[in-house]
């Protein structure tokens, strides 16, 4: 006879999971320990989840697809194109990396991880990449709109979010810096890049406005 399963039992494991992924990431959590925190025997968990990375999807996906809805909301609150563009940027690449001990870091451990058996779920992502694609559009003038308003850029941006996400992960203190989101608003936009401050001169250049001496 098939075990009934609870919802208060569910919601137990994937607290503890939650917590444990948090503290220790994906790589150093087990399932006995996911269950210890729960209350419930190792045979119990795989009575809701077949395995760690199925409690870690059934966390991660709502996990993000709620931060990029509320990243929505709040763009939605901004009247200026640029100041909207430059807000998306800075949330994909430095504010959700850093979210709750660089949580989605889990995903980059189980997926480096999992074998032909366990083979990633693209759905999130898509879904993520045309929620960006849409943000990214209502950012653009018209005629940058046709060039790049599509899940094209937004796939780059996420394959760029991966990146500072094992960068966080790798050096929590050194998060994206914003001349980083200040260069790719640049880019989108298609504007001239302002020369770095203390840049060196352009070989030849004259170092200095006092005439050379005279011989």
């Amino acid at each position: 006879m098939p075990q009934i399963k609870k919802p208060e039992v569910e919601r137990a494991i994937l607290r503890s999971a939650f917590a444990l992924f948090s503290r220790d990431g994906y790589a150093a959590t087990t399932l006995p320990q996911i269950a210890k925190g729960a209350g419930v025997s190792p045979g119990t968990v795989y009575v809701y989840f077949n395995s760690k990375l199925a409690v870690l999807y059934a966390l991660y996906d709502p996990w993000l697809r709620q931060r990029i809805t509320n990243l929505e909301q709040r763009l939605a609150r901004i009247a200026d194109p640029r100041r909207r563009l430059r807000t998306l940027i800075g949330a994909l690449w430095g504010e959700i990396p850093r979210e709750h001990n660089g949580f989605a870091n889990n995903i980059m451990q189980a997926t480096s991880t999992v074998g032909p058996e366990e083979r990633y779920d693209p759905h999130l992502l898509t879904w993520v990449e045309e929620r960006v694609a849409a943000m990214i559009r209502d950012a653009l003038p018209p005629a940058r709109r046709r060039l790049l308003g599509t899940p094209l850029l937004s796939h780059i941006l996420m394959m760029a979010f991966d990146g500072f996400v094992i960068g966080h992960h790798l050096r929590p203190g050194r998060p994206c810096s914003d001349r980083t989101v200040e260069l790719m608003c640049r880019l989108i936009l298609g504007e001239p890049a302002r020369a770095p401050r203390n840049a060196a001169p352009r070989r030849g250049a004259q170092l200095t406005s006092r005439p050379p001496k005279s011989k």
